[in-house]
């Protein structure tokens, strides 16, 4: 009996960047990245071959060409018959980063610098978790909408967004499409006034693996943002997932305090000061 490692691809299958399928295939995958990342093979360098490889990992040859697959389609390496595989130059994936203390700042700068495309649009009662954490009635009325955020081309970001429907009729599903929600709230008279954020990590669905161009389970950043009005009032809820190879959140950290209280602080740069004002 076959293993599921053992059993045959359709070799017209198109590899999908990203973990490939299969616990082993990804424990290849995730070595043999790792390797070429570390500069263990450097550029045009040869790897050894399906066999020698199944055979020093304890899989089969099977499981070996679907990791070598999966770090093809990501450009890592190129593969050729007859003469073997080998490693390409490792080029900088376009990717956006954001600090985690100006987020909200950086919000409009993100918009501006990568484009959006727009998925799903529609109108309805909102899901549970959403009225509870806008703080609205279950039976109110929501615009949905699911986008993509690209850099270069590249997806790497799947956002839903639930606005009440009486801020979302002031701008048209074209527009939504093509400018950016922070600016369209702000276009309605919407004054921001703070927001509730938490991140987390998931793994990704087969609808937002096949949008991100990724396989079923790989892991996720999961970000999730109640945005509020100067009353206090939910004006929007995002559900954010991103790309960890394609987006990153960072922060710079101060140590403060003497003796046992000396612990670290996140620094303010003007920008968060700025909005905290």
């Amino acid at each position: 009996m076959k293993r599921d490692d053992d059993v045959q691809r359709d070799p017209e299958d198109k590899p999908i960047s990203g973990l490939p399928e299969g616990g082993k295939a990804r424990r290849v995958y995730l070595q043999l990245r790792d390797e070429i990342q570390r500069g263990a093979y450097g550029e045009g360098a040869l790897l050894p071959a399906e066999k020698k490889l199944a055979a020093s990992l304890d899989v089969s040859r099977v499981t070996v060409r679907r990791a070598l697959d999966a770090l093809a389609a990501d450009g890592l390496i190129d593969r050729r018959a007859g003469s073997g595989t080998t490693v390409r130059a490792i080029r900088d994936v376009p990717g956006v980063s954001a600090d985690i203390t100006t987020l909200i700042p950086q919000v409009k700068q993100m918009g501006d610098e990568t484009t959006a495309r727009l998925i799903s649009f529609s109108y309805g009662p909102p899901p549970g978790f959403v009225a509870t954490a806008m703080q609205i009635r279950p039976d109110a009325r929501v615009q949905t909408a699911v986008r993509l955020r690209q850099i270069e081309g590249r997806a790497f970001s799947h956002l839903t967004t639930y606005v009440p429907e009486e801020i979302a009729q002031n701008y048209s599903e074209a527009e939504l499409a093509t400018t950016p929600l922070f600016r369209l709230l702000e276009r309605s008279g919407v004054q921001v006034e703070s927001a509730d954020q938490s991140v987390s990590a998931t793994l990704a669905s087969p609808e937002v693996a096949a949008h991100l161009d990724l396989s079923v389970g790989a892991p996720l950043l999961s970000l999730n943002r109640v945005v509020r009005d100067g009353q206090g009032r939910g004006v929007e809820y995002l559900a954010a997932l991103y790309r960890p190879d394609m987006f990153k959140l960072e922060m710079t950290l101060s140590r403060v305090g003497a003796g046992e209280g000396r612990h670290w602080e996140p620094v303010l740069n003007n920008a968060a000061q700025e909005a905290a004002e």
